[in-house]
């Protein structure tokens, strides 16, 4: 079934007296990396259900994360872009 960009929505559910955390999605990109961390971390990450359009997780709440965004100056992006530049013509020799 094909969803639209609106309707692939993705719920993170958790509340102050549990320890887990529940991750509903629609959106195939992030049922791909929730599968991945299932295969690779069956002990903290579960799929706890699914049905044609959407899968279910659970996973422990600490596990959800909140970041400051990144910061990157000038001088900072600079030296990355001449990295990068080094790194593509070492790549093609």
């Amino acid at each position: 079934m094909k969803l639209s960009r609106y309707e692939q929505e993705t719920i993170v559910n958790y509340n102050a007296g549990e320890q887990t955390a529940t991750l509903c999605t629609r959106d195939k990109a992030v049922m791909r990396k929730l599968d991945m961390l299932v295969a690779d971390f069956p002990d903290t990450y579960k799929l706890t259900g699914q049905d044609e359009v959407s899968k279910t997780y659970s996973f422990p709440k600490s596990h959800v994360s909140y970041r400051k965004p990144r910061v990157v100056s000038t001088e900072q992006r600079e030296r990355a872009r001449q990295m990068m530049i080094a790194k593509n013509k070492a790549k093609g020799d």
